[in-house]
C-alpha cells in the first residue's frame, strides 16, 4: 500500500483539484503548487509550506508513480501533473472524493457531496455513498469509515494514503438540550462556501462558452 507524507497528500490533492477546476492553468509550476498548497480556503489544516518542502513532496510523489514532470520546449519552468487514476486504479468520481479527503480530512457524505461536486458531478448522497464504498473496497482500500465528529451524528470518512495528515477529534455526547440533527454554524458556512465555488466554476465555464470576458 502506498504511504504518503502530509506534504505529499496536500500536493496530490492540489494537483487533482486544479486539474478539474482550472484546467486552463494546468499542469502546475512549483510556484503554483506552493500557492495552492498554502491557500486558506478548501484546506484543513492550513499549512505554510516552503517551495523546498513542496519540491521534496513533488520528488516523493514522482518516485511513487503519482506525479509526472511536464517540460514544455523552450520553457525554463518545469510543470507537474498527477497520475492518480492510472496509479491507483480509480475513476473521476472516486478521484474527486479522494481529493477532498486529502485536502480537508475526514468528512460526512453531505460534506463530500457539497465540496467534491465542484470537481465532478455527484447528483445525490446515494451516489457519494456508492463512491465511498468503492474506495473502501478496492484491493488496497483508499478510504475508511470513522466515528462522527463531536456534536454530530453523521459518520465520517477518512483517506488511507496518510491517515495521520488530519488529527481526529474525540467523539463527544451532545449537551442536554442541544439539537444534534440541526446543522451547526460552521457546517452552514462550509456548505455556503462549496455552493459559491460551484457557482464560480459554472460562471467561468459559461463565459468561456459565450466568448465573453470573465466577470470575476
Amino acid at each position: 500500500m502506498l504511504e504518503l507524507t502530509p506534504e505529499e497528500c496536500r500536493v496530490l490533492g492540489v494537483l487533482i483539484e486544479k486539474a478539474q477546476t482550472t484546467p486552463d492553468l494546468y499542469p502546475l509550476s512549483l510556484n503554483a503548487l506552493t500557492n495552492g498548497a498554502n491557500q486558506k480556503n478548501n484546506r484543513s489544516p492550513i499549512m505554510e509550506l516552503s517551495e523546498d518542502q513542496i519540491f521534496s513532496a513533488v520528488t516523493g510523489l514522482r518516485h511513487k508513480g503519482l506525479l509526472i514532470q511536464f517540460d514544455t520546449p523552450g520553457s525554463r519552468v518545469s510543470k507537474y501533473r498527477h497520475n492518480a487514476p492510472e496509479k491507483l486504479g480509480i475513476n473521476l468520481r472516486q478521484l474527486a472524493v479522494l481529493a477532498e479527503l486529502l485536502l480537508r480530512g475526514p468528512q460526512t457524505l453531505g460534506e463530500l457531496r457539497g465540496r467534491a461536486t465542484r470537481m465532478h458531478p455527484l447528483e445525490s448522497i446515494e451516489m457519494v455513498q456508492s463512491v465511498v464504498d468503492e474506495l473502501m473496497h478496492l484491493p488496497e482500500p483508499l478510504a475508511q469509515k470513522i466515528a462522527a465528529a463531536p456534536g454530530d451524528r453523521a459518520e465520517r470518512y477518512l483517506q488511507l494514503l496518510c491517515p495521520d495528515a488530519h488529527p481526529l477529534e474525540t467523539p463527544a455526547t451532545p449537551a442536554e438540550g442541544s439539537h444534534a440533527g440541526a446543522p451547526t454554524l460552521s457546517q452552514r458556512v462550509i456548505e455556503l462556501e462549496a455552493k459559491v465555488e460551484q457557482l464560480t466554476v459554472a460562471m467561468r465555464k459559461l463565459c468561456e462558452q459565450l466568448g465573453v470576458e470573465k466577470p470575476l
